[in-house]
């Protein structure tokens, strides 16, 4: 694991996590989908779940299995290094490296809820309530890991600024 810690925050990971999860963002909005993303609500709930099923049709539902499967599994990878590199990169101390698993927790939630939006799809209309529920828990417990990811690097990005400025102010 700390390996590939290491190599995510490296500065030309950083650079290119960065940019691909840029491109990845704009991509998105771009799918013939005709409507939101399953997974970009923080929480649906069945009756909404289907709504948006039958809002994409058999060309957008379709769309949206191949997007799950192509795109939106190289964006957990993105994203999670990326993130997974900026909390290492920043960490407070050597003790504290473990705090960069965080995002990587929260790829593997977002890589099963990709296999349940994609099950809901090839099974709509008969989407049962527990399907969707487990989904919906998935996309719930991936965003607050990623808002938990954020904060984390902004705290540690603040604290090595202030240890950085201290050190410096010191020096004089």
């Amino acid at each position: 694991m700390k390996k590939y810690l290491k190599f995510a925050s490296e500065t030309s990971t950083l650079v290119t996590t960065f940019i691909g999860f840029i491109l990845l963002l704009l991509l998105f909005p771009l799918l013939p989908i005709d409507g939101e993303l399953i997974d970009v609500q923080n929480w649906y709930t069945h009756a909404e779940a289907m709504a948006l099923l039958e809002g994409y049709g058999p060309t957008g539902r379709v769309a949206y299995i191949w997007s799950s499967l192509l795109l939106d599994t190289l964006f957990p990878v993105v994203y999670v290094t990326l993130l997974a590199g900026l909390i290492y990169r920043f960490r407070a101390s050597e003790s504290t490296w473990w705090l960069a698993i965080t995002p990587v927790f929260g790829g593997f939630v977002d890589l099963l809820e990709n296999v349940q939006i994609c099950v809901m799809l090839l099974s709509y209309p008969n989407v049962n309530e527990l399907q969707v529920l487990s989904s919906a828990i998935c996309t719930s417990i991936k965003h607050w890991i990623f808002y938990l990811s954020a904060f984390l690097i902004l705290v540690l990005m603040v604290t090595a600024l202030g240890k950085a400025v201290k050190s410096k102010l010191s020096r004089k």
